[in-house]
């Protein structure tokens, strides 16, 4: 089992893969939680600009990642245009370093396919929300 300071530790190192493409955005990472839940130890934090969230939650890996613009959220399977399970990178893996590589991962991901968060306006990131929950109920497995 992972003691919360070591969350915290990979969470951090995991954040400085991803921190120069989001600050060349104008996000600025804070960490916002760190402890013991019904699921184990656990880190989040949480890459910000004005109403835009990049929500990041380390358990034993990267296991959630949610976006979040103004009201509307979505969560890294059914974001920045994917349309199937395949798309999105970003997976739960048990060691550090394939931890550490899941942030590479979401890197590239943002890189490849999240204009609309990154840069669109709130209605493209609404109508990618739209599409996601059309999906979801579509094929589950994608929620």
């Amino acid at each position: 089992m992972i003691s919360v300071s070591h969350a915290q530790q990979t969470l951090c190192a995991g954040v400085e893969i991803v921190d120069g493409f989001m600050r060349s955005h104008g996000f600025l990472y804070t960490p916002t939680t760190a402890g013991k839940s019904s699921g184990g130890l656990f880190a989040a934090g949480e890459f910000r600009r004005a109403n835009r969230t990049l929500e990041l939650h380390y358990r034993d890996s990267l296991d959630l990642v949610t976006y979040r613009v103004g009201r509307l959220r979505s969560h890294t399977r059914t974001t920045c245009g994917r349309s199937s399970a395949g798309d999105g990178q970003v997976t739960t893996l048990d060691s550090q370093k394939e931890s550490l590589d899941a942030f590479g991962h979401l890197l590239q991901d943002l890189k490849r396919s999240c204009a609309d968060f990154l840069v669109g306006s709130d209605a493209d990131f609404a109508r990618h929300v739209e599409r996601a929950e059309s999906l979801r109920k579509a094929v589950p497995r994608l929620a």
